[in-house]
């Protein structure tokens, strides 16, 4: 395995978690539910196109278990990925965490980021609901990804899409959950938060993970092995 494509999904997935996360800590007074959501989509879409050539820019562990599972990569490089964006998410949380304990009277235990449902969801959104939106939201992004890509590497304007769908995503989710879909971009922020954001974290770890596998099994009804990818022009007709 090529250690620069684990270093890409370390990076990645810091990057994200620092950026993304850090929005909604840092400026979520500021820019709001609107700005929440283009940070997480616009650091995606930049991510794509500077680690998309080298690691394909997974950094999410439910989009590596539906690369697996379209059999892009293998069992070894999908386990490999998914260490390098655990630890690249506890990474950009500490960076995060280290920055928000410099700003005064800024609160960082019980919310962080994290993700939650019951009374920490916005909407109180309960248990079952929780686990059916990250799901669905996940595989909108899963899919989105599995479709716009041929390979492993996000190249042209594949970023474009994914970047437009994760800030979709956190239109929605973000009232609900506060939008996990991504194991590694809960797992950080959780463990800087403490409390209830832990013991709900299981979670935001299992039900992206439920999401990446439909869309993976979707993405082969809709799109066949052996069927070629339509470029946008024809695809458009």
């Amino acid at each position: 395995m090529d250690r620069r494509t684990l270093v890409s999904e370390f990076l990645g997935t810091l990057l994200l978690v620092f950026f993304a996360v850090g929005a909604a800590v840092l400026a979520g007074g500021f820019i709001g539910t609107l700005g929440i959501a283009l940070a997480f989509g616009f650091v995606l879409l930049a991510l794509a196109y500077a680690l998309g050539p080298i690691s394909g820019c997974h950094v999410n562990p439910a989009v590596t278990l539906g690369m697996l599972m379209a059999r892009r990569i293998n069992a070894r490089t999908a386990a490999g990925y998914w260490v390098a964006q655990l630890l690249g998410g506890i990474a950009g949380a500490a960076l995060l965490f280290l920055l928000a304990k410099q700003v005064p009277g800024l609160q960082t235990s019980g919310a962080f980021g994290s993700n939650g449902f019951g009374d920490r969801s916005a909407v109180h959104l309960n248990t079952g609901g929780a686990f059916l939106a990250e799901v669905v939201l996940t595989f909108l992004l899963v899919f989105v990804v599995l479709a716009v890509t041929s390979k492993v590497a996000v190249v042209g304007f594949d970023g474009l899409p994914i970047g437009l769908a994760l800030a979709v995503i956190h239109l929605v989710g973000i009232p609900l959950t506060g939008t996990s879909v991504n194991p590694a971009r809960s797992l950080g922020p959780a463990l800087f938060a403490g409390g209830a954001a832990l013991s709900q974290l299981w979670l935001f770890l299992v039900a992206p993970l439920v999401g990446g596998v439909l869309a993976a099994l979707a993405h082969r009804l809709t799109h066949p092995v052996d069927a070629p990818r339509l470029h946008a022009d024809a695809a458009a007709l």
